[in-house]
């Protein structure tokens, strides 16, 4: 049997050098560029991070010398009806609107927490600093009224460290002012015995804002002297 051999179409012999087979290998530069994508990504996530620290430092801010918080459904509201509602508030009540994790955030380890209950959907949250509790409230009501945002009620709200839902509002919209608690002290320290052990039978909230209010009337009175 015959055997084949293999030919080449030079007739030189072959040369083989080992450099051919040693040189480095050298890719493109592109090759090593970070990819533009994931760079804006993490520049996204940079300032998204520091937005939300500065929430949470704004809401912080707003909770210093605070009487109430409250919730109040913002799903819905258009931008000029929340424009609109923020100029119809006194300037002692804040208006923010905040993700319900960076006011949990904000809360933590406060009178506050009491506030977790009304944390499900989108809220716009009240902060009111001012003791005229009633006076701050009844704006919104108003608004709410004439807006015809039946829907856009108050998810919840925290009075001195209590948690009033919905339903119990009317309590906190029925507080007397200053001025009723005035007129009622004043009006029991000059009638018959009998009405003043009637005022001392209120019940002890009722009472606890009469003497309250009296002694800062006293105070007032001997810082005019």
């Amino acid at each position: 049997m015959e055997s084949s051999l293999c030919t080449f179409s030079s007739s030189k012999p072959l040369s083989f050098s080992v450099s051919s087979f040693t040189k480095p290998l050298i890719l493109p530069k592109t090759t090593f560029k970070q990819n533009p994508i994931r760079r804006s990504l993490t520049i996204r996530a940079a300032i998204n991070r520091t937005k939300k620290e500065e929430t949470v430092e704004v809401v912080k801010k707003h909770l210093e010398n605070c009487y109430l918080v409250a919730g109040i459904k913002y799903k819905g509201l258009t931008v000029k009806q929340f424009q609109d509602l923020r100029n119809s508030l006194p300037e002692t009540v804040k208006l923010v609107v905040a993700k319900n994790t960076l006011v949990g955030k904000a809360i933590e380890g406060t009178q506050w927490e009491a506030l977790k209950p009304c944390m499900k959907g989108m809220n716009a949250w009240m902060f009111v600093h001012t003791e005229e509790i009633p006076g701050a409230l009844k704006p919104y009501r108003d608004f709410q009224k004439e807006k015809k945002l039946e829907d856009n009620d108050f998810t919840g709200a925290v009075f001195e460290g209590k948690f009033y839902q919905p339903s119990e509002f009317k309590q906190l919209e029925s507080m007397p002012t200053k001025a009723e608690i005035y007129a009622k002290l004043l009006g029991s320290l000059q009638s018959p015995a009998s009405a003043l052990v009637s005022t001392l039978q209120a019940p002890a909230r009722d009472l606890v804002l009469v003497l309250k209010a009296y002694v800062a009337k006293l105070e007032e009175e001997g810082g005019g002297q």
